[in-house]
């Protein structure tokens, strides 16, 4: 997985900015993800979810709404409708990038704005809303009732939203408030997953029954038991995502990858180290910890070389333990790769690789299995490869 920043500009020439989370190949889709009311793409929940997403196969756009974050224009001019349009255009840039978004997913005030967007936006296949109100007009209560008096009687107000001082006109309240949720709820005709927590204090639980019984199905519900409003936590973001991923399972299958035969296909995917490797039918990735300048999305080249070492030696072992009718039960493997210098080497010293290897045999073994199963671990075909006469020979294909 790696994060891209974006800038893109809505409908009214603002330019809005905005992180694009790459998947973790095979990619399943494309997402948008809508932050809540007086969050940003930066939030806990925005950022966590988007990479969790990522993680699981769906790219996923996180950006911010017009005059918030790190976009551009007046947080007046940021009403429900506006978020809206924004969704729009964000939708718009990823289809210029041929990534047409295929899912909407909105936290709080954000879940509400997908369900609105998703009638103008024919690519979007499914919508999930997490935490969200069934009336947009209900974010309308961050202002504060005396904010509200005073726009009511003035037509401006000057309020503080997750610390920062906001000038809010009647136009705002205006257009949060006229939203046709359960007619747009009614028109979706799209597979919709309402995720809340029932104990949410900031958004309750009545909302997500509101906003299942005016859908129309197909449409699920995942209660988000010990989950806060703002989803800060990364354990509950990661469960949120695998649940959206497992939920969109028939809509959005893993990608059906090309089988490779013979031998192993590997291929950059154009995120810093990380590669994706292709066994067969089987896809993995290969990275770098991020100490190195990776992003830990899989294990590292060295860490597959262990692991055929080890997964070969337990092979070998229970293969002659089932020959030999030994009770063997289990096997377990650990294995580490080191540096280090010859003592008898000639001058200052070479370098030489070695690998500490441990086995744990697992059974009511005598001391004379034991020791057979010990020797033959020696001899497993990847041992004995390693160990041989090796040549690798390299040549460019085009």
């Amino acid at each position: 997985m790696s994060t891209e920043r974006v800038f893109f500009t809505n409908a009214a020439g603002t330019r809005l900015s905005g992180y694009l989370e790459h998947a973790v190949p095979p990619l399943r889709a494309h997402a948008l993800f809508a932050h809540c009311f007086s969050c940003s793409a930066q939030s806990h929940g925005a950022r966590r979810i988007s990479k969790a997403l990522a993680d699981v196969g769906i790219t996923t756009l996180r950006f911010d709404f017009t005059g918030l974050g790190e976009s551009e224009g007046e947080f007046a001019d940021s009403h429900f409708v506006a978020n809206v349009h924004d969704l729009i255009a964000a939708a718009d840039y990823l289809a210029a990038r041929d990534a047409t978004p295929a899912l909407l997913v909105g936290h709080s005030l954000g879940g509400a704005a997908v369900i609105a967007a998703s009638a103008r936006l024919p690519s979007i296949a499914a919508v999930v809303t997490i935490g969200a109100p069934f009336d947009p007009a209900h974010a309308l209560k961050h202002l504060g009732a005396d904010a509200l008096s005073e726009i009511e009687r003035t037509g401006l107000a000057e309020v503080s939203i997750a610390g920062r001082s906001f000038s809010v006109g009647r136009d705002f309240i205006e257009a949060t408030r006229g939203s046709e949720q359960a007619s747009h709820l009614a028109a979706l005709r799209r597979p919709l997953l309402v995720m809340h927590a029932p104990d949410d204090a900031i958004v309750g639980i009545d909302n997500a029954r509101e906003i299942f019984e005016a859908a129309r199905h197909p449409k699920s519900f995942v209660a988000l038991d010990g989950i806060d409003h703002l989803v800060t936590e990364v354990s509950a973001a990661t469960y949120v995502a695998a649940g959206i991923a497992a939920w969109a399972s028939r809509t959005f299958p893993a990608a059906v990858t090309e089988q490779v035969e013979g031998g192993v296909q590997v291929h950059s995917t154009g995120a810093k180290f990380r590669q994706q490797v292709r066994a067969g039918r089987h896809v993995l990735t290969s990275d770098e910890p991020v100490d190195v300048g990776g992003d830990d999305a899989g294990p590292g080249p060295y860490d597959y070389l262990l692991a055929s070492l080890g997964a070969c030696t337990s092979m070998t072992i229970q293969m002659y333990a089932r020959r030999k009718s030994i009770p063997l039960e289990e096997v377990a493997v650990h294995l580490v790769h080191g540096r280090g210098h010859a003592q008898d080497c000639e001058g200052d010293g070479g370098r030489v690789e070695h690998i500490n290897r441990k086995v744990h045999l697992i059974g009511d073994l005598s001391s004379e299995q034991r020791a057979s199963l010990m020797f033959v671990a020696d001899r497993c075909p990847v041992h004995r490869t390693l160990m041989g006469v090796l040549t690798i020979q390299t040549s460019e294909v085009r």
